[in-house]
């Protein structure tokens, strides 16, 4: 592995024990990624093509197997395009967040059925004092507000092209597709964040990664507090964008979905800490 993989590795195998359902891995420099047998590359993706039909094959089927009914192309689209941002951006908050370091993915490549993500950066931003300003690649940047630019700009970087593979056929405009990404960004680490006992950072820390006027981020993350029968704090936030997921279950919304009352969410919330703590 090439040397960089030292600012980055630590941060992904916290991830790994906490979340085994996602194994990064980094490609050094003149090693092809993955392709065939399950790989999709995030450039295939970008380029809205027979790649991307085959990967949407996959969210059609699964609907369709899972709901007995199927979902509308642009439904299936969102789902897709989730299933990819939503771990992509784990490649970029997730060592900032625990190492304050920021990559800059390149190249990456997408196992979905075995959960693999297998990238090749170009570089890495990381603070003055940091020791890994010796390795290769990388960048200082002044402090943390640059730091904070580093993780939009990157997520921004990779994801944009996506967007303009995935746009035509989710059928929304600028707007909502970047409300999508916001959601990703935060709902992503928001929950590593509480598998590594740190809710309450990673909460702040994306409050102040997303303020309301980051563009091209439309929203902030929506991050606010319920109260349960006893007063317990419970919470929650209200996604930038909806996935639709109502349209081929209605009876069921997203526990962050706009649609979902306060009622709803603080009974919801509730049981789920019940069950917790029982647990």
């Amino acid at each position: 592995m090439p040397l960089q993989t030292q600012a980055v590795t630590d941060a992904y195998r916290r991830l790994a024990e906490v979340y085994p359902a996602l194994e990064i891995t980094e490609v050094g420099a003149g090693e092809p990624l993955p392709r065939g047998a399950g790989w999709t590359g995030a450039d295939e993706l970008a380029a809205g093509g027979p790649a991307l039909d085959a990967y949407l094959a996959w969210d059609t089927a699964q609907v369709l197997r899972d709901y007995g009914r199927p979902g509308r192309p642009d439904v299936v689209a969102g789902f897709g395009f989730h299933r990819y941002a939503w771990p992509a951006c784990l490649l970029i908050t997730v060592p900032w967040f625990s190492h304050r370091r920021v990559p800059r993915p390149a190249e990456v490549a997408f196992h979905r059925t075995l959960g693999r993500l297998a990238v090749r950066f170009d570089g890495f931003a990381c603070l003055p004092g940091d020791p890994a300003v010796a390795l290769p690649g990388a960048r200082v940047v002044a402090d943390e507000d640059a730091l904070r630019r580093e993780v939009r700009d990157a997520v921004a970087e990779h994801l944009g092209p996506v967007l303009e593979g995935f746009g035509p056929r989710m059928r929304r405009g600028r707007r909502a597709l970047w409300a999508m990404v916001t959601d990703e960004v935060v709902e992503g680490l928001w929950y590593v964040g509480g598998l590594l006992g740190e809710e309450e950072r990673a909460r702040a820390e994306l409050e102040a990664l997303l303020p309301p006027s980051a563009a091209p981020y439309p929203t902030g993350t929506g991050f606010r507090t319920l109260r349960g029968h006893d007063d317990t704090p419970l919470p929650t936030r209200d996604r930038a964008g909806c996935c639709l997921f109502y349209t081929i279950h209605p009876e069921d919304t997203c526990l962050t979905c706009p649609r979902t009352c306060d009622a709803d969410r603080a009974t919801r919330l509730a049981a789920a800490a019940d069950g917790a703590l029982a647990s």
